[in-house]
């Protein structure tokens, strides 16, 4: 081999290794930037403060009832418009219920309020003054026009409850999430008010 060529030979030899060092340092530095990103995007879903886990937790239990009474709806309503507005009540807030809770089994928050719903003062609650199971008992002993008036009302009161704890959701929360689902609630159920009493007015 020819002084000539050995210098070739060489150069060859030294690009290759610089090659294949760099690709060795590529990839840790790849899975070094990967594991930075996944830990801030998990540090953003975990943000959230009291505000945010009180919002998740009384509303999830806000809206199974909302859910219980519009699932009583279909068998005991009469009036076809007040089936339908039921239906899209429980269609909607059913996935609601499992959002929420997913948040909280990622913020590491228990799934209801610590020491459930004995003595905690939550007039959001609460519609005309009666607990859930006394609204439940009132509409089970109601069928056709008279469940449907009855029922618009509570489910009116029932939505003004929700709206009033999403506003406190706005005003304290900190999770983006929440806060962009306190204002859907906000929206949806405003708007349901407004449709609920048309059709009370008709009845």
């Amino acid at each position: 081999m020819n002084t000539k060529t050995r210098i070739v030979a060489l150069a060859a030899s030294l690009a290759l290794a610089t090659t294949l060092a760099a690709c060795g340092d590529t990839a840790p530095e790849s899975e070094s930037a990967s594991t930075t990103q996944e830990t801030a995007e998990n540090s953003a879903v975990a943000a959230h403060n009291d505000a945010d886990t009180e919002f998740a937790q009384m509303m999830i239990i806000h809206h199974e009832g909302a859910v219980e009474m519009a699932d009583l709806a279909a068998t005991n309503a009469g009036n076809q418009e007040v089936k339908d507005l039921a239906a899209d009540i429980s269609s909607a807030q059913g996935p609601e219920i499992d959002t929420m809770t997913s948040w909280l089994d990622a913020w590491g928050e228990s799934a209801s309020p610590d020491g459930g719903m004995e003595g905690m003062d939550h007039g959001d609650m609460q519609m005309e003054g009666m607990d859930q199971e006394a609204v439940m008992t009132e509409l089970s002993a109601l069928t056709g026009t008279e469940f449907d008036r009855r029922f618009l009302e509570l489910m009116i009161d029932h939505h003004e409850g929700a709206v009033g704890m999403a506003q406190e959701e706005l005003d304290a929360g900190e999770n983006a999430d929440a806060l962009a689902l306190a204002q859907t609630i906000i929206d949806a159920q405003t708007t349901e008010i407004a449709t609920m009493q048309g059709m009370l007015d008709s009845l």
